[in-house]
């Protein structure tokens, strides 16, 4: 098998391969003066079992052309399987018809990744699991619960509640709880625009409590630090936020940077610069993904890995 990789995530392709016990992929992925991607593969690929490495985390655009163009160039090489791995994957929120006149893009990349060549998908924390059936090819859905597990109970935390920030994280929440042996609460809120929330109310005990506020993914940071603002009012002690994907912009730095979060703590699937005045704990998924890849490839069992310490995240 070889593992290639775009410009997305370089640090954890590499990190990936170094578990498997393999050499990067050799290829070029540049960009002409116009903005057009150029790729070339720079090895043979005949037959062989291929993988991407390729998160489409900003610019998620030129990410998700690198792949696709990646993709093609791989099936024109004759690659016998073309796996896309995507560790964090773009346009998932945007999954159904909320509104009149308006598209379902996580759709539209499901359809593209395979028509530029898919024979497979590997994923990581969908923001929501229903863009599996998006797919008429084999999806793995990993989750990055069994890494964040181990960090989580080396800080042996004691009262400990773990908290969803909305309705919709409800069940992520849970299963973090039933393998922490941790209490469970929710904060019920109401969103006023794609950045900014309006907290309302929270739903269990949480009153001189450890907190640990989990989501599958933070852009703008508004739902969390409204949470753990609200938390903090009704008498939390340290909250920490464990969140998937950290896809940080400069809003959502200010508002950490201004929280009551005493530690985000998340994984590498998307590259993110060195944030100031914020404390971060990145864990690696690399052997996550590695040891996925490896199963993929001689065509044994992926299932233990979506399961941890007896607990499962579906």
């Amino acid at each position: 098998m070889k593992v290639f990789t775009g410009n997305s995530n370089r640090p954890l392709a590499k990190a990936i391969c170094d578990s498997i016990g393999i050499e990067l992929g050799k290829c070029t992925v540049a960009s002409f003066p116009d903005g057009e991607t150029f790729v070339k593969i720079d090895e043979n690929v005949r037959g062989e079992d291929t993988y991407i490495v390729q998160p489409t985390s900003p610019p998620t655009n030129q990410s998700l052309m690198e792949l696709f163009i990646m993709m093609d160039a791989l099936r024109r090489s004759s690659a016998m399987r073309i796996t896309a791995v995507l560790p964090f994957y773009g346009y998932a929120r945007q999954d159904r018809k909320d509104q009149p006149r308006v598209p379902i893009t996580a759709k539209l990349v499901a359809n593209l990744l395979v028509a530029a060549g898919a024979n497979r998908v590997l994923t990581m924390d969908l923001h929501a699991q229903q863009i599996q059936g998006f797919f008429d090819i084999p999806v793995d859905h990993l989750y990055a619960a069994p890494v964040m597990y181990d960090y989580l109970k080396s800080l042996k935390l004691e009262k400990l509640v773990v908290v969803s920030p909305d309705v919709g994280g409800l069940k992520m929440a849970y299963a973090y709880s039933q393998v922490l042996e941790a209490d469970l609460a929710i904060v019920a809120k109401r969103r006023k625009s794609a950045t900014e929330i309006e907290s309302m109310t929270v739903i269990g005990n949480i009153k001189n409590k450890n907190i640990l506020l989990v989501d599958d993914l933070t852009e703008t940071a508004g739902t969390l630090t409204a949470a753990a603002k609200l938390l903090k009012e009704k008498g939390a002690k340290r909250i920490l936020a464990c969140v998937s994907h950290a896809i940080l912009n400069d809003l959502g730095i200010q508002r950490l940077r201004k929280s009551n979060i005493d530690e985000l703590i998340t994984t590498d699937s998307v590259l993110r610069p060195a944030i100031d005045g914020v404390r971060i704990k990145t864990l690696s998924v690399a052997g996550l993904l590695g040891e996925a890849i490896k199963r993929i490839h001689s065509n044994s069992s992926v299932t233990s890995l979506f399961e941890f310490k007896g607990g499962r995240t579906s």
